[in-house]
């Protein structure tokens, strides 16, 4: 589990509630029924009139996914798709069907046992890239459902300060109580503000960021199974794959050779400038 998203808003939530100490004030004061049900129900119920009823809920489901996200790791992609191609140079495609039982991926899975059936490469990267598409929408759908959320609570949580601040206007017979009264009808603007900077549009972001990773693996499983499929050899598709992957997810002795090669090209040119 990567611990960023859930890491950093506990760690916001926190500063927020170590600020109202230093401040002399009760946390606990923050925490009215009120304010959190209209700022949380209203922003909801906002998201969820702006898209339909399966792509909200779809994107509710994503939510535990975003939270407790793995890393991925490239590489170890990479070397099982030239395992992969390596077997298949010695025992034939037919023999990736056998392997196809043993991937647990199903993006991977699907596409190994297309091959061992022998689809047509075209018909086969269509197919792919289309399941490939399919996943980046379902995964924009949702960071925006919870951009949304993060563009609606603010508004909501005013609406929620001007509905109490009209009841404190309503008894200013008591001015004893104005105090408390207006100091609670801030509450729902507070809401409003830390739920969508603190924790909507984090979220949001999180899962636009693991589309972006989900997608660029399936970028390369998608060129990596063609590959194969087209009889390539195993160390040429290492160095193909490779070289799809950022910097920092090579293996250690690749990224050191294009750092190193990055310098050789650089070196030419410096000497030219100095002369």
């Amino acid at each position: 589990m990567d611990p960023a998203t859930l890491g950093g808003i506990v760690v916001a939530l926190a500063s927020l509630i170590v600020m109202a100490v230093m401040e002399g004030a009760n946390p606990m004061s923050l925490l009215l029924p009120a304010p959190m049900i209209l700022v949380f129900g209203g922003a909801l119920g906002a998201a969820f009139a702006t898209t339909t009823l399966p792509d909200s809920l779809a994107s509710l489901k994503m939510l535990p996914k975003a939270l407790l996200y793995k890393n991925l790791k490239p590489g170890k992609d990479v070397a099982q798709l030239v395992e992969l191609a390596e077997i298949a140079r010695k025992d034939g495609l037919l023999a990736l069907e056998a392997k196809a039982a043993e991937v647990k991926d199903p993006f991977l899975k699907t596409a190994l046992q297309n091959v061992a059936d022998g689809m047509d490469p075209d018909d086969l990267r269509t197919l792919l890239e289309d399941e490939a598409a399919a996943n980046e929408k379902g995964g924009r759908s949702a960071a925006k459902f919870y951009a949304s959320l993060g563009g609606y609570a603010p508004t909501v949580g005013i609406l929620g300060t001007v509905v109490s601040l009209t009841h404190v206007l309503e008894n200013l017979s008591e001015p004893s109580k104005l105090g408390h009264s207006i100091a609670a009808a801030f509450v729902a603007t507070l809401w409003g503000v830390l739920s969508a900077n603190l924790i909507w549009l984090p979220i949001g972001g999180r899962i636009g960021k693991m589309t972006d990773l989900q997608s660029e693996r399936l970028m390369v499983l998608t060129e990596g199974v063609l590959e194969i499929q087209s009889g390539v050899q195993p160390r040429a598709l290492n160095d193909k794959l490779t070289a799809m992957l950022p910097i920092a997810d090579r293996p250690k002795a690749a990224a050191k050779g294009s750092a190193k090669g990055g310098a050789k090209a650089k070196a030419p040119k410096t000497a030219e400038a100095a002369a």
